[in-house]
């Protein structure tokens, strides 16, 4: 240390052997002095701390919406969010950023490892992930590898990837859990499962993105003798909005704002658009005539203002360590969420409020305070640019582009990278691209089945234009530059989705054993379960007995608990949950175990690509 101290002194500018003309000018006595002077302030502690490599703190949440940009186009009502805020105002503060698919598994698959869906075939939830060339080839590289191939401790705790991840480049990882519903819950009593909101019963302290932010701090507060990357991911505000009591208070009913409705927005859609919209007397509706809306935007808002705290905490702990300049910080939102909009709930639109979100970079050095761009990009662009800021090669696989140049000019020529693909769920096999632009949003769902809003006059969009001629370049020019039929990749298989094309599939029956609610076997098939009606128990689960030596879980009497002991690989390949649903096993479970404390728990429906549900 001693020796780095005496390197970073300021070098005293010797008796150098100058021979001074009697008429040398002015300048040219200054100019060995200047020269000395550039040398000296060269090696000065603030140039050398500038060399230091730059560490990154990566903050995602879960399904926020783009409502605290203060874009009454957006939102005109009251969002509590001063600590994100702070954020956008030291940085640059991307005001046009939309995902690459717009629900948690795709968005995040796509950012984590800097491939597109229309590469990947990953664009829903429910997609069997292990079944995508484009991303299971050895040249792909998780964000999190990237720099742990270069050095970097890597670290991540709560909500930051969903489905696919390279578990082997974390130094140290733990996943999200969701809090335990309040007890009497549903709260809002208009839906049961996730659809609910209310004040928990536990202290803040007690919830579980809390307890992510505590470990993000935790780190910070230690001495690290290597650069990191930290991740921090908030579960909220995703579905249910159970938060302390005191955030809703932050949100009297009756000063809500509601967003912005029109009636018969869905009658100049094609029938795909449609088909996306949770649609005409969905729970969206059932909200509003239930006369519950301001409700539940005060919930939605109650737990944004929650992550917002808990955001807080951990840029606060930056701010107090040794790190804070020499670290690059980014915050992101995995997609976009519907109030009622469109009569949607929740996310899976190819609309505005399911595509946009929210993306802010802080890079010292780099950035000035009080940076907006208003340059229409795409959180794919997330990856190529942690890699430049600090100087690391990205995989060739990347699909996104670096934001380096706006990050130090925001108002740089850019053309729109902001482009999103989605596929149904359950209905059909193919690919749905959009794009935002300058010139407004264009969908193509079907050769026939496209959308066009001109959102310069129609920031809502409320009105379909497709067919207007006075559009017609612009959609010419807008539909050439998404992936085209032959380019985008198919989705890939799930076990949601009947193909639209072609013979469905027969029926086969499956003589798996099922194990009933009170662990005793059930004789009826597999495909017989899902389609059961009462007294036949909807938790149910399909034991692979292939594998020599498995061990039967099932649920445990209702009320009671989980048998203890080890999940092996393909123990388990399927859960149902209720009619018409099951999925594939989560990855995640091998090797998880089944915890003998969880009373009254019941195995609910989990995507392929979430995580195991027995933590």
């Amino acid at each position: 240390m001693k020796e780095q101290a005496s390197s970073m002194k300021p070098r005293r500018i010797s008796s150098l052997a100058i021979s001074v003309h009697p008429c040398a000018s002015v300048a040219n006595l200054l100019l060995p002095l200047t020269l000395a002077t550039i040398f000296t302030l060269s090696q000065s502690p603030a140039r050398a701390e500038s060399d230091k490599p730059m560490n990154v703190l990566f903050l995602v949440a879960d399904d926020l919406n783009s409502w605290m940009l203060e874009d009454a186009d957006r939102y005109a009502g009251k969002v509590v969010a001063p600590n994100l805020r702070k954020l956008a105002s030291s940085g640059v503060n991307f005001t046009r950023a939309y995902t690459a698919a717009p629900v948690c598994s795709p968005s995040r698959t796509a950012f984590f490892s800097g491939v597109a869906p229309w590469k990947t075939g990953i664009y829903n939830n429910a997609q069997i992930i292990n079944e995508s060339e484009a991303l299971n080839q050895d040249a792909v590289l998780s964000l999190a590898g990237l720099f742990k191939k270069s050095g970097y401790g890597t670290y991540g705790y709560g909500k930051i990837t969903h489905g696919w991840d390279q578990k082997e480049h974390w130094d140290d990882k733990v996943g999200h859990k969701r809090d335990p519903a309040p007890p009497g819950a549903p709260l809002a009593k208009l839906s049961g499962g996730e659809q609910d909101w209310g004040p928990i019963h536990l202290t803040e302290e007690q919830m579980n993105d809390t307890g992510g932010a505590n470990k993000a701090i935790a780190v910070l507060e230690k001495k690290h003798d290597r650069p990191f990357f930290l991740a921090y991911g908030s579960f909220n505000p995703h579905m249910p909005w159970y938060v302390p009591k005191k955030y809703f208070d932050m949100y009297p009913l009756d000063q809500i704002v509601l967003p912005e409705l029109k009636d018969d927005d869905l009658d100049d859609l094609p029938p795909l658009a449609k088909a996306v919209s949770n649609g005409i007397g969905s729970f969206a509706d059932k909200v509003i005539r239930s006369g519950k809306h301001k409700e539940a935007v005060q919930a939605y808002l109650a737990t944004t203002t929650y992550v917002d705290t808990q955001m807080g905490r951990v840029l606060d702990a930056l701010e107090k360590s040794p790190y804070k300049d020499n670290t690059i910080v980014v915050f992101l939102t995995d997609h976009g969420f519907h109030l009622g909009e469109k009569h949607h709930w929740q996310k899976t639109t190819l609309w505005e409020e399911g595509t946009h979100t929210l993306l802010m970079f802080r890079a010292p050095g780099v950035t000035e305070t009080g940076g907006v761009s208003q340059r229409f990009v795409s959180l794919l662009d997330i990856y190529p640019t942690l890699a430049e800021l600090c100087d690391l090669t990205p995989p060739a696989t990347i699909d996104g582009r670096s934001l380096v140049p706006l990050l130090k000019d925001p108002m740089a020529p850019w053309q729109s990278t902001a482009i999103t693909g989605l596929c149904h769920k359950t209905k059909t096999d193919l690919a749905y691209i959009s794009i935002r632009h300058e010139l407004g949003r264009y969908t193509r769902y079907g050769a026939d089945e496209e959308e066009f809003y001109d959102t310069t006059k129609d920031p809502h969009e409320w009105t379909n234009q497709v067919d207007d001629p006075e559009y017609a370049a612009t959609v010419k020019k807008l539909r050439a530059l998404v992936p085209g039929f032959e380019d985008a990749a198919q989705p890939l298989p799930s076990a949601l989705t009947q193909k639209r094309r072609g013979n469905p599939k027969k029926k086969r029956r499956n003589s798996s054993v099922l194990l009933n609610h009170e662990n005793k076997p059930n004789r009826r098939t597999y495909h017989e379960s899902l389609h059961s009606k009462p007294p036949f128990t909807p938790n149910s689960v399909k034991i692979d007995q292939r594998n020599h030596g498995t061990r039967r879980f099932g649920p445990a009497p209702i009320g009671g608990p989980f048998r203890t002991g080890s999940i092996r690989q393909r123990q388990v390949t399927r859960w149902a949950n209720r009619r018409g649903w099951a999925s594939q096993m989560a990855d995640a479970c091998v090797g998880s175990r089944i915890p003998s404390s969880r009373t009254g728990c019941r195995l609910r429906l989990l995507p392929a690509s979430d995580r195991c549900p027995c933590g």
